[in-house]
């Protein structure tokens, strides 16, 4: 391969299919982990905002996983992503986010921009001669996406297979099928709850599931490719000169941050932590659910997670929960993220009515609801600048504490009924928004008490 420092080549591919639920994720990491032990280095990405498909995708490359989005990161910084990772791998795989069209920008708009190929996964369990119809769709709608081929899905058998190739207007497109694992949802080797993915550290057995979708997946004609012949899907990547360099300045110089990181708070981007580095801080990690105390610091980072799913532990930690109000009498600052703001609240009503107590240290309660309350980008518009990220969540958060900022649709004026609230309440800061911290680092640095936080007077910008 040509390596040069402006550009650099290697083998990739982006995966993606017509819909959520296809096996995408599944795929992926199959392939992370078949290419893993052929002694191959992986480099893998996922397009859009998401925090669980990362971990079964770090398991299977061994190495970490940085989010791709056009908005939310943008451009430039995916296209340094990309070039970074050509240079030091052998394959980049990239996860589409839900279907290959959906949202703006698309996983078809980053694909056709960066001259990727695009794996198409299709779940056929219950399709034949329509399989072909749809693919000739896919590849026809958007002209400018360069394609790979397909692979299907939660197949019933090598009939059914046989059928499904069949189908097809191009048989060169065909890099075979995968047989139905489990319950036709693939639930044997990545099982799902609420809020997507369970995370491949929660589960014991998470590489042998990860190998079991490799072995799969080597039984395909995609899994029995010549190295050589995966050469026609080397890509070009190289760095977005004309970009301007992100400027970013100490301002948490000095500063220790202290973040709680378990499986109650494990929404976390690699980026954001990069970030707060970038800016100086010392960051020091803390275990909510192991019973640990708050490390000396002088700012909290309370992300995103599942409290719900340990409320009883989260309560019985009683020395954090003290920790964390002499934390904040002290004047220090909190930011908490979805998650994070429910487990400082009073209780979290789950669907069956049970009141489950929290740390009460800021005012409001939770209400688990039995559909999506809040999914899309954002953006947030404080301390001079836009700060972008996201929001996913299935409760409703009643707070008495100031409404001091709200969040809006990416590119959308603020609306007072619309978006995610943001509190405050002393020196702490909560929204269920999820902010991606290199796209404003100062207002981070500002939420972190670095700096008076300049908020967007919410009635003015409706």
């Amino acid at each position: 391969m040509t390596r040069t420092s402006d550009t650099h080549a290697c083998v990739a591919l982006l995966v993606a299919a017509p819909a959520s639920g296809q096996g995408k994720t599944t795929v992926t990491a199959a392939l992370a982990r078949w290419h893993t032990r052929q002694g191959r280095r992986v480099r893998v990405f996922k397009c859009g905002p998401d925090y669980l498909d990362p971990y079964w995708h770090q398991l299977a490359s061994g190495a970490t996983v940085h989010n791709l989005d056009g908005w939310m990161v943008g451009m430039p910084e995916v296209r340094a992503r990309l070039h970074a990772a050509a240079a030091q791998a052998d394959v980049i795989l990239i996860e589409g986010v839900m279907g290959l069209f959906d949202g703006s920008p698309t996983a078809a708009d980053l694909a056709a921009q960066l001259g990727i190929p695009v794996l198409l996964v299709m779940d056929a369990a219950a399709m034949a001669g329509s399989f072909g119809a749809v693919v000739l769709g896919m590849q026809q709608y958007q002209p400018n996406v360069p394609w790979a081929g397909v692979l299907a899905n939660r197949v019933g058998s090598s009939m059914h297979a046989q059928m499904l190739q069949a189908s097809l207007r191009d048989p060169a497109v065909w890099l075979g099928a995968l047989q139905r694992m489990g319950d036709g949802k693939d639930a044997q080797l990545l099982p799902e709850r609420h809020l997507g993915l369970v995370a491949a550290h929660e589960l014991p057995d998470a590489m042998a599931r990860l190998n079991a979708a490799a072995d799969a997946l080597a039984d395909t004609p995609l899994g029995q490719m010549p190295w050589e012949d995966w050469q026609r899907w080397s890509v070009e990547f190289a760095l977005d000169a004309s970009a301007p360099t992100p400027q970013i300045e100490p301002w948490l110089q000095g500063r220790t941050v202290a973040v709680a990181s378990d499986a109650a708070f494990s929404f976390i981007y690699p980026a954001n932590l990069d970030c707060l580095q970038a800016m100086g801080a010392k960051l020091v990690f803390f275990s909510p659910l192991a019973a640990e105390r708050l490390p000396a610091c002088d700012a909290v980072w309370l992300p995103g997670g599942y409290p719900e799913l340990h409320a009883h532990k989260l309560a019985a930690n009683t020395g954090l929960q003290a920790d964390l109000q002499a934390h904040v009498q002290a004047g220090k600052a909190v930011w908490a993220e979805c998650g994070g703001m429910l487990a400082l609240g009073h209780s979290i009503h789950t669907a069956q009515g049970e009141a489950l107590p929290m740390w009460g240290i800021l005012p409001g309660t939770a209400s688990m609801q039995p559909r999506l309350a809040g999914l899309g980008m954002q953006q947030c518009v404080l301390h001079g600048g836009q700060l972008r990220g996201h929001t996913f969540h299935y409760s409703r958060f009643d707070s008495a504490a100031a409404e001091v900022a709200r969040t809006s649709r990416a590119g959308q004026r603020v609306q007072a009924d619309k978006g995610e609230a943001v509190y405050q309440h002393g020196s702490i800061c909560a929204s269920y928004f999820h902010a991606w911290f290199p796209s404003h680092p100062r207002a981070i640095a500002a939420l972190l008490g670095a700096e008076a936080v300049q908020w967007v007077d919410v009635a003015a910008t409706a």
